[in-house]
């Protein structure tokens, strides 16, 4: 079996102005003017993709949006289009990630139709799950898991998943300083795999990147990422320092 390249995807989430987005861009762009073994994801703000995407033209690294609406077009006051982010240069997108579910209130349903938008109108999708803390304790994780993939994957079909990556985000250690142990990470990233393998079949689960999202660090981005089922990482907070997020890149690049 070929070795799944691993992706590196960085969620800006709401943070950096016009001056700053663009700095940090071109400072990730210029840690990645080439990038080999990895592959490189940003995701700014709505109002600085254009500017971001001039900031790393050239490189390596290719431009991304933290969510879109469902619809092409239309009444939708304060949405954004999957043809609005690909006019914007835009070649990823974020779909349900734990933030959009669990603070701005996105049902499974809601996911599954941008997820497949997204899909159909030519965009890459990076489709978050994960559980809460309460869940974590209540032995809930690969259930919730399965439960939350069975329903963005819904009408998704095996081809598609060649342009599908999923971040696995344990909602309790995003922001607050806890991270799974890489075994523990291991584990939930085997059990996505497994219900990929029921979902679609076991070569398409095999072929699928799933990303740990959980509050990966310099630090420990190594140990997570030299588990067999991680593929890289979704990263948050330490995305929003270029010397922080190119060592994170470096250490899913296999030696």
């Amino acid at each position: 079996m070929n070795r799944r390249i691993p992706i590196v995807g960085g969620n800006w989430k709401m943070n950096t102005n016009r001056s700053t987005a663009r700095t940090l861009a071109a400072a990730v762009s210029a840690s990645h003017r080439k990038a080999v073994g990895v592959e490189v994801v940003i995701c700014p703000p709505f109002p600085y993709l254009l500017e971001v995407g001039q900031a790393i033209h050239g490189s390596a690294v290719v431009l991304g949006a933290q969510d879109l609406y469902h619809e092409p077009d239309g009444a939708f006051t304060g949405e954004v289009s999957a043809a609005m982010l690909r006019d914007c240069g835009c070649s990823w997108v974020l779909t349900g990630h734990s933030e959009r579910r669990h603070v701005i209130g996105e049902r499974d349903e809601l996911v599954n139709r941008k997820t497949l938008t997204a899909l159909t109108a030519g965009l890459k999708v990076i489709l978050c799950i994960g559980e809460t803390r309460q869940q974590r304790e209540a032995g809930q994780t690969d259930e919730v898991n399965t439960r939350q993939l069975r329903a963005g994957l819904a009408g998704v079909s095996a081809a598609q998943m060649s342009d599908l990556v999923i971040a696995y985000e344990p909602v309790w250690a995003i922001g607050t300083g806890l991270t799974a142990t890489p075994e523990d990470a291991q584990a939930a990233h085997a059990a996505i795999r497994g219900a990929l393998a029921e979902i679609f079949d076991a070569t398409t689960a095999q072929a699928t990147r799933i990303q740990y999202g959980g509050s990966m660090k310099p630090g420990n981005a190594a140990g997570l990422m030299k588990m067999s089922d991680i593929d890289g990482g979704l990263i948050g907070g330490a995305s929003l320092n270029a010397d922080d997020f190119g060592a994170i890149v470096q250490a899913a690049v296999a030696p």
